[in-house]
């Protein structure tokens, strides 16, 4: 099953409401969708997204990533000669995760369909159906509340509030809003997108746990690269701290798991670049008994579908963060997972189960082009 030719087209998603979080603030979208072609007929796909403040790429750097390096480093090469193709995605360039994660879907989307298996089964298959939270973003308190409170009432039963933009003491008083809002039995998730310092961040979690507020996990307390500083809260707190923008690599895992460093890891394709990384992450993290969550950037149901695929397919991966669709006003994405309320149904077609229906690619580089 040989890699004929790989193709990009740019696709504008639209969010319903801005998306404010430490980091940034998001209207808009704009994502890279990967169409790979085998001499077999199977077609995979996959999408990137740029995401300037974590990974450094943004969309003119994701297309030519793939235009320039990693199609020409593929095309040719047989797909069930897997080990190959991984290796040449993430050693023909350093970085560019989005960029590769894109292409490693469509790759794994191919593999699993040459199986007649879907993604998750094919991986693993551990469930057919998962539980994603709805993220409250930064916004006035009032409007933080009124948020809450309506996606208690749609049934949410797990809110992600985004904290660390401001004071901290603004940042508990919000959060405090959003539990009064939601009421009892609703679960609550922090993440401070790396906005908090560690002397804060020790403080606030102690006053929430002394409040009684149920909080799950703390996510990403303090900067990416303080993984001193991440350890140092991890011991003095009893809630759980994830990391997630320390968490780009399986290198990057084993040292947070040397210096114990969080209780918990958020893997995201866009940082792993790709499926065959995550599950490295994965692997390491189990034989550690940390658990996993995966979640998403601002994406469509494109990508989240094959994370969604690997989220199923194993047993240490005991949440998910998956809202991103649902606050889109725009994805053609055909097929793919399916959304009732805060469940998601995983498909049950071979491969993804997911493609996208305007696709009206340019070919960049194909086998006996004369390049």
């Amino acid at each position: 099953m040989r890699i004929t030719s790989v193709e990009v087209k740019r696709q504008l998603h639209q969010l319903k409401v801005p998306f404010r979080t430490a980091l940034r603030t998001v209207t808009a979208t704009e994502a890279v969708t990967v169409r790979l072609d085998t001499d077999e007929g199977i077609i995979g796909w996959g999408e990137a997204v740029p995401t300037l403040e974590i990974t450094g790429e943004s969309t003119d750097s994701i297309e030519w990533a793939i235009k320039a390096v990693l199609a020409p480093a593929i095309i040719g090469l047989d797909l069930l000669d897997y080990e190959q193709v991984f290796h040449r995605i993430h050693q023909v360039m350093v970085g560019n995760t989005s960029a590769k994660a894109a292409v490693d879907m469509a790759c794994y989307d191919c593999l699993s369909q040459f199986a007649g298996l879907p993604l998750y089964r094919y991986l693993g298959g551990v469930r057919t159906q998962l539980e994603t939270d709805y993220t409250v973003g930064i916004a006035t308190l009032e409007e933080m509340a009124a948020q809450a409170a309506q996606l208690a009432n749609r049934e949410f039963r797990i809110l992600k509030i985004k904290a660390g933009k401001g004071e901290i003491n603004d940042d508990l008083t919000k959060i405090k809003a959003v539990h009064q809002a939601a009421g009892a039995g609703v679960l609550l998730r922090i993440d401070a997108n790396q906005g908090w310092n560690v002397k804060e961040a020790i403080r606030a979690i102690h006053m929430l746990e002394d409040w009684g507020i149920p909080i799950e996990f703390v996510e990403q307390p303090v900067k990416a690269h303080d993984l001193e500083g991440l350890k140092a809260i991890t011991d003095a707190v009893s809630t759980p701290i994830m990391a997630d923008e320390s968490l780009f690599s399986p290198q990057d895992a084993l040292q947070l798991l040397k210096l114990r460093a969080v209780d918990l890891f958020n893997i995201k394709l866009m940082k792993s670049g790709g499926i065959r990384h995550a599950l490295q992450i994965y692997e390491l993290a189990a034989s550690a008994g940390v658990e996993c969550m995966v979640g998403s950037m601002i994406e469509s149901r494109l990508s989240v579908t094959a994370a969604a695929h690997f989220a199923a397919s194993k047993p240490g991966i005991t949440r998910v963060d998956f809202d991103a669709p649902l606050m889109l006003s725009n994805d053609p994405t055909v097929g793919g997972i399916c959304y009732e309320g805060r469940m998601i149904q995983l498909p049950t077609k071979p491969g993804l189960g997911a493609a996208h229906p305007r696709y009206i690619g340019v070919q960049v580089y194909a086998k006996g082009d004369g390049r």
